[in-house]
């Protein structure tokens, strides 16, 4: 079964975590919540959800994961503000491992410039930052590029959720 790295810090959209991680383990795949610092407790947008930090993104060895999760909601854009955090998005991105990217992950992608010609979706407020960073925005619950799958938001959990565990089967 494949590792999944959860890309994840304070104030992520609680059901964008959730409900693909449940579903993924669930189907027995293993997570890797991936931060700023290990052992730290971050909390979800909704105040319900809290996840510990397992290994600082400065650390944390690319080639043992199969995959990685960006939830959405303000942690992608407060994760691009940190070196280690972009270096990570762009080091993994580039290996062409699945990136599982809802809602305002596309945020992280941007910073780390690798969408440029890609075809994306994401939260309409962005819709403009996808632009101009190069992709074309594809305004539909789930969009696949290659190695990245993304979704705009929480009403298309369940299409993403389902093309998510879809690739990861081919692992």
């Amino acid at each position: 079964m494949a590792l999944v790295g959860v890309v994840i810090d304070e104030m992520f959209e609680d059901v964008e975590y959730t409900e693909p991680t449940k579903a993924f383990r669930g189907a027995g795949h293993s997570l890797l919540h991936i931060g700023l610092r290990s052992g730290q407790l971050v909390k979800g947008k909704r105040k319900r959800t809290l996840v510990k930090i397992d290994e600082n993104i400065s650390e944390v060895d690319i080639n043992k994961l199969d995959a990685i999760l960006i939830p959405g909601g303000c942690s992608p854009d407060h994760l691009r503000g940190y070196k280690s955090a972009v270096k990570f998005i762009k080091d993994f991105f580039n290996t062409g491992k699945p990136v599982f990217a809802i809602c305002h992950a596309p945020q992280l992608l941007i910073t780390a410039q690798v969408i440029e010609g890609r075809r994306v979706t994401g939260w309409k407020s962005i819709v403009q930052d996808i632009k101009n960073a190069g992709a074309e925005y594809i305004n539909q619950e789930v969009v696949e590029d290659g190695n990245l799958i993304s979704s705009r938001g929480p009403p298309d959990i369940p299409a993403f959720t389902k093309a998510s565990l879809k690739r990861l089967e081919e692992i």
